[in-house]
């Protein structure tokens, strides 16, 4: 029987792999031209407020935006420049970086603690 991970253990395992960023590091990048990616659903972000700025890319087609090769393909997740990727508390967006990683995106990132975390900071939201 194989040995299974659970979900924790994932998100773990892809936090030991990628760059964690805080906000204000996060904020520091984007004035140098990072893109960052909100991860979260339509709904969540609806809800919640969203970062000004942030490319909406669902985590659940992730993979096809950030494919130069593939028809949905967004021009702004570039293999060769620098993603930062966020959710709403940072679990979803560190396996999400992994993945580019694994994609052969070089320079990923993620928003620890996700928008939660940026919006406690007090950092810019909008509706």
């Amino acid at each position: 029987m194989a040995t299974k991970k659970t979900a924790a253990e994932m998100v773990a395992d892809a936090k030991s792999r990628i760059d964690l960023l805080g906000p204000n590091e996060v904020a520091s990048e984007l004035e140098q031209g990072a893109v960052l990616v909100d991860l979260r659903g339509a709904e969540e972000r609806k809800q919640n407020g969203s970062i000004p700025g942030a490319v909406h890319a669902d985590r659940g087609l992730l993979e096809f935006y950030a494919d130069p090769t593939n028809a949905y393909h967004k021009p702004e997740l570039d293999p060769d420049k620098r993603v930062i990727l966020h959710c709403a508390s940072g679990g979803r967006s560190a396996l999400a970086a992994k993945t580019l990683q694994d994609m052969g995106y070089s320079n990923v990132a993620h928003l620890e603690g996700g928008y939660n975390g940026w919006k406690e900071s007090g950092k810019p939201t909008e509706s």
